[in-house]
Order: C-alpha cells, then structure tokens, then sequence
C-alpha cells in the first residue's frame, strides 16, 4: 500500500511539475503571452506555488518510502529481502530540493516587480581606447596609394 502510495505522489509531482513550466513559461517577462508585468507577475508567483507543491510531493514520496526502508532494515523480526537506501532516493531528494528552491525563486519575483518599476538604461557607447598597434600605425606617415595595380603592388 505504501508504493502505491509513493507512486501516486510521483505522478502528482510530476504532472505539477509540468503545468508549473507551463505557467513559469507563460509568467516570464520575455515572453508575449500573458498580459501586462503585473499579470505575469502573478503567474509566475502561481507558478512558484506550483513549484513548491511539486517538490513537497515529491519530498514526500521520497521520506515514505525511505522511512519504510529503514524500519524494516533495522527491524530484528523481518525476515523477508531487505534494502537499503539507493542512489534514486537521493536524487529524488535533490530534485525536490531544487524544485521548491525553484519555487520560492518563483515566488520572489513579484516581490522584486512590485516593488521598483522596471527603469531603462541609457547605452552611451563604447568608449575609444587606442591600442599601440594603432599608435604604430599612426605615426607612421600614410603612404599615397599607388594609382595603377599590377603584381608589384600587392606584395
């Protein structure tokens, strides 16, 4: 019952995870879809909520089922195939990690939007820094062209 149970958040995790790209996609400011900053705003915080969700299922998923791994490890009276902890469990843990980091990410962005307009920078161009090969070339004085081209002149 407990993997089933550990399936069914999985699934769950990742069909969040899913529609939380989805909405990320759509929340973000260099995107056309959904409307003004404010509204993008929003949907970028549900997407970090969706995000959360995501990762505390799958957090879940993986603290059920590694609880049950070491119960029955350290258990004297289990007498059937015992398991250990493996490297997916792990990586389980650091994806739900990185999801609801990447959720409160998420989350952060309307606090920064809503707090300070969006300025632009004035570009003022690059500025001139001579090199010496141009100091070289410059104080040397320019040579006239010569007017006819034959082999001579190309070597």
């Amino acid at each position: 019952g407990y993997i089933q149970a550990c399936r069914g958040l999985m699934i769950s995790a990742v069909c969040l995870g899913f529609f939380g790209a989805i909405f990320g996609l759509v929340g973000m400011k260099c995107t056309k879809v959904g409307g003004s900053d404010q509204t993008k705003a929003r949907i970028a915080c549900l997407a970090g909520l969706i995000f959360i969700l995501s990762g505390l299922c799958s957090m879940t998923s993986c603290s059920l089922y590694a609880n049950r791994i070491t119960s029955e490890f350290f258990d004297p009276s289990f007498v059937a195939q015992k398991y250990e902890l493996g490297a997916a469990l792990f990586i389980g843990w650091a994806g739900a990690s990185l999801c609801i980091i990447g959720g409160s990410i998420f989350c952060f962005s309307i606090a920064e939007n809503s707090t300070s307009p969006r300025r632009g920078y004035a570009y003022n161009g690059a500025t001139s820094v001579m090199s010496s090969r141009t100091k070289v070339h410059n104080s040397v004085p320019e040579k006239t062209p010569p007017k006819h081209f034959d082999k001579n002149a190309y070597v």
